[in-house]
């Protein structure tokens, strides 16, 4: 069973707001280490207060014997036999106080509209009263100890009943006579009695009876089901709704339904019966009162003593217990003790619960105090959870029930966990926490900033600052990054680069960065700041004079995005020495600015920065590079020797002799090779192959790519004494020279590694090539065939002239009827037809054809 306790103390302080002068009641004493920790932890359903002000000076003097409840009053009858009716803050009603009898008042009973108010007395008497007319105003007189009274819910028909020894309807009779009639008698003294509706429910010494007004008849008799005396442990009635009874007495709880009879029974029957819905007993305390809560039973409780009770002992604290009540178990939901004045000499049937259904509250009655419980609403949630320092809890209920709340606000709230975060030290997660309690309110923004920087932890704060709605003062933000500035100046500078420089004064940074370097000149970070802030004031010089100093990446981004680049057209080594790859692509990108001519002559000191603009620019357009294709060669030959064959190859123009003296200063011979070739020394370059490079293979294509008679003679001849260059010859130049002319020559007795091989081969591609040409003039003796017999049958084909057709040449018709114009006509291959005498000349072509040069059209002729 869920169990929840309070926290309290023996005296507790009257509120001091101006709403309420209600004291607050705690729910157990602080000092008390009964419940566990798992209990504490739980939050309470109900919030106590303690009813005050005039109530408490009442009680000063007087004491509380019993209470009624109205939605609009509480009416309190004391041991001394006044009346008093107060309002729900305790406060006298003026001119609603009375004596009303001469000892204790038993019991008061108010009617449903709150206009009239009965109490009984055991001084006889039972007096009603009406609040706001005295013209029903009676006293009846029973001359016996009358110990409950109840009014008629509807009193404008003047009925009430009373209990003593027995159970009395009062109502007007003939002539508006005072009648009385006996309803119920024998069973003892009746102390409670409770109506709702048209139904009397009262208990006795035997048990509870309900009697049904409607009928006249009583519907049921509960027997009490323990042996504890009545006059010691009072029965406890509450009707939760016009069919739902609520029986509390002693450790035992009832709840009674009342139902209606579906079938006359021939017994003659009430027509109402009660049924017993849910039952269970309470083995460690005794019920002093009970009520209703949607579902739940609220019930005062009283724990039983330990000792007898002719011991004199200290009574414990009462409790208030909310259950869920089942057929015969119950299920606790919430227990709170209660701190009640002078609980510890207080006994069961000192006690006393009253509830004002339409507004949940319950009120505890002690002789000597009175305190008011109801549910919890979200203020007291949210108190409840701040007190617990759940705040993170307590902020999101703020955010969802924020209408509901009154007494605190969410900026409430989240004052209160920033003040607990700083006080633990926890200053990251408050300065996370401002964004949601701050939101976009400008001076609690400034004010906190101020905070954090007394405790020395701007740099927490920094992060979670707002840049933009709400925009703080300037002085806010150049407070901050003062504070990183003497401390961390990679931090500076990230926020000199994160925020935009109009939240702050720029020149009031660069004046405390620049007295700031004077104690550390070679700072980078403070530097790159430096330059970034004079950027913000587009002092772009002094910015790029840094950045270039520092050699930072950054410098070409500043270029770039300020077109720069006349103030650094004389500064381009200096960008090379640090980053030669985008130094290259910025001043290709932006030619047009910085011309080639005046790159390369500052990079002219430099030739391995020259090489590496002349060759980007080379790939970009080879037009450029040019008018310093003599430089090229010369750098290609000196960085890059694999780029300068490429190049010799190309198509850009350069100085053949001076390339040529370049490449055999460095013995170059591949690119030695290629030039005397191109200057036409091919023998020269063929004796440089074979003298130098002896490579066969690159000789064989160097005379394949001349294509040269006398190349290949020349290659001959210095081969003739070499077996390595016979052998490479007689494998590859079989189908350019006739290698019999090689064979012939070849010394006898020389030996040639792999001869054999190479003849076999020469064997085998000379049958190859009969193979192949055989095979060729099959092919074209076929295809040659194949066409002629085509040509045949085609010429051999009828030709259709219609009547239709016209002479091409005349544009008579062809055909016609009349025998003395016939013709003889010509009818060539291309379908066109002419009369023979509008032939000129041969008939071998048609003339039209060959006058527009269509194509083939002759090639004989078709005559009809």
């Amino acid at each position: 069973m869920a169990t929840s306790h309070g926290t309290g103390s023996d005296s507790v302080p009257e509120s001091q707001t101006m709403k309420s002068e209600n004291e607050t009641v705690s729910s157990e004493d602080e000092t008390e280490e009964e419940s566990d920790d798992s209990e504490e932890d739980q939050e309470p359903k109900l919030r106590y207060d303690r009813v005050s002000n005039d109530l408490k000076k009442i009680l000063e003097k007087d004491c509380a014997s019993c209470m009624a409840v109205h939605a609009k009053f509480l009416a309190l009858g004391t041991h001394w036999g006044a009346i008093h009716i107060l309002d729900y803050l305790g406060y006298n009603i003026k001119g609603k106080e009375y004596p009303a009898h001469t000892c204790t008042v038993n019991q008061i009973s108010v009617d449903d509209n709150g206009d009239y108010i009965a109490s009984c007395s055991d001084d006889g008497k039972v007096r009603i009263t009406g609040l706001y007319e005295s013209d029903h105003d009676q006293i009846v007189n029973f001359d016996r100890p009358v110990k409950s009274v109840a009014l008629d819910p509807n009193f404008n028909n003047h009925r009430f009943v009373t209990g003593d020894d027995k159970l009395i309807l009062n109502e007007r009779g003939f002539l508006t006579r005072h009648k009385m009639t006996t309803i119920h008698q024998g069973e003892g003294p009746i102390r409670t009695i409770k109506w709702k509706g048209d139904l009397i429910a009262w208990s006795n010494s035997y048990g509870v009876q309900v009697y049904d007004m409607s009928s006249r008849s009583r519907i049921t008799s509960i027997s009490k089901d323990h042996n504890y005396r009545p006059d010691l442990h009072n029965c406890n009635l509450h009707w939760k709704d016009e069919r739902t009874l609520l029986i509390g007495w002693a450790d035992t709880v009832k709840v009674c339904l009342v139902k209606e009879r579906k079938e006359q029974d021939v017994r003659d029957l009430p027509p109402k019966y009660v049924e017993i819905i849910a039952m269970f007993n309470t083995p460690e305390y005794m019920v002093c009162g009970i009520a209703s809560l949607d579902s739940n039973l609220v019930l005062l409780t009283y724990d039983k003593p330990t000792q007898p009770e002719t011991v004199q002992s200290i009574s414990s604290r009462p409790n208030l217990r909310i259950v869920d009540p089942h057929l015969n178990y119950y299920e606790e939901v919430s227990n709170d003790a209660l701190t009640i004045r002078g609980y510890q000499n207080y006994r069961c049937n000192d006690y006393h619960l009253e509830n004002v259904v339409e507004d949940n509250l319950f009120y505890i009655i002690s002789p000597k105090d009175v305190v008011v419980a109801r549910p919890r609403d979200q203020d007291d949630h949210v108190a409840w959870l701040l007190e617990h320092e759940e705040f993170e809890q307590a902020l999101e209920a703020a955010s969802l029930f924020s209408k509901e709340l009154k007494k605190h606000t969410y900026y409430d709230i989240g004052r209160s966990f920033l003040n607990y975060l700083l006080e633990n030290g926890r200053f990251e997660d408050a300065a996370r926490l401002c964004v949601k309690v701050f939101g976009k309110n400008k001076d609690y923004w400034e004010a906190e900033a101020y905070v954090f920087a007394k405790l020395g932890q701007l740099k927490s704060l920094a992060p979670f600052l707002p840049r933009s709605d709400p925009q703080l003062s300037p002085a806010i933000y150049e407070m901050v990054l003062n504070d990183f500035l003497q401390t961390d100046a990679k931090v500076f500078l990230q926020l000199i680069k994160e925020w935009p420089h109009t939240l702050y004064q720029v020149q009031t940074i660069i004046s405390a960065l620049i007295d700031r370097m004077d104690r550390d000149r070679n700072n980078r970070a403070l530097l790159q700041a430096l330059a970034e802030l004079h950027g913000f004031k587009k002092e772009f010089d002094k910015a790029l004079a840094i950045y270039i100093k520092l050699k930072h990446p950054d410098v070409f981004k500043l270029i770039n995005r300020h077109s720069l680049y006349e103030a650094v057209s004389d500064r381009i080594v200096q960008l090379m020495e640090f980053d030669k790859d985008n130094a290259v692509k910025m001043l290709i990108d932006n030619i047009g600015k910085i011309p080639v001519e005046k790159v390369v002559r500052q990079l002219e000191r430099n030739p391995e920065f020259l090489y590496v603009y002349l060759d980007r620019l080379a790939s970009t357009d080879q037009q450029l590079v040019t008018p310093y294709s003599g430089n090229m060669v010369k750098l290609y030959a000196e960085f890059n020797q694999a780029k300068l064959l490429p190049f010799l190859r190309s198509s850009i123009p350069y100085p053949l002799d001076m390339a040529l003296k370049v490449v055999e200063e460095r013995s170059l011979r591949p690119e030695q090779v290629f030039l005397l070739g191109r200057m036409g020394n091919i023998k020269q370059a063929l004796q440089l192959i074979t003298d130098e490079l002896r490579d066969v293979d690159q000789a064989i294509e160097f005379c394949k790519e001349h294509n040269d008679q006398e190349l290949w003679e020349d290659l001959i001849q210095h081969s003739l004494n070499k077996p390595n260059f016979i052998r490479g010859l007689l494998n590859n130049i079989g189908t350019h020279v006739d290698p019999s002319n090689l064979i012939k020559r070849i010394q006898t007795g020389m030996e040639i590694p792999g001869l054999r091989d190479s003849l076999v081969k020469i064997l085998q591609d000379y049958n190859l090539q009969i193979s192949l040409r055989e095979g060729c003039k099959k092919i074209l003796v076929a295809d040659s065939y194949g066409l002629m017999n085509r040509l045949v049958k085609t010429q051999k084909k009828a030709i259709s002239v219609e009547t239709s057709h016209v002479c091409q040449l005349c544009q008579e018709r062809i055909l016609v009827t009349d025998t003395h114009r016939a013709s003889d006509i010509t009818v060539f291959f291309c379908s066109h037809a002419v009369h023979d005498l509008c032939l000129i000349g041969s008939t071998d072509n048609c003339p039209i054809c060959s006058t527009q040069r269509r194509g083939p059209g002759s090639g004989g002729m078709f005559a009809k």
